[in-house]
């Protein structure tokens, strides 16, 4: 059984048990989190979409760990003009466990 979930304006294909490394969410590690913006599920046999979104089915998982990402240089040059500009970023994200697909 998977769905495909919506959160942090992306879109991620999640089964139970698997952990999902997604957009900073509030709240510490440990805590639990609920998915409403389900898009679409599959049990193997019967898949259904929602338009836009499935109101009866929730995904729930536990925040696994919150982190940043490793850091991503940029690096910025002219030739011939003497414009050097060095810059780093570090996304933050949670990782997630997902623990269950449920219907309401």
């Amino acid at each position: 059984m998977y769905a495909v979930i919506q959160t942090g304006g992306k879109q991620y294909r999640v089964t139970p048990g698997e952990l999902v490394k997604v957009e900073k969410l509030p709240g510490d590690k440990g805590d639990q989190i609920t998915f409403d913006k389900v898009l679409l599920t599959s049990d193997g046999e019967t898949i259904n979409v929602g338009s836009p979104f499935l109101s009866d089915i929730k995904v729930q998982g536990r925040i696994a760990r919150q982190a940043r990402d490793r850091k991503v240089l940029v690096f910025k040059y002219k030739r011939r003009k003497d414009y050097r500009k060095k810059i780093g970023h570090r996304q933050s994200f949670t990782l997630v466990k997902v623990d269950e697909i449920a219907k309401q």
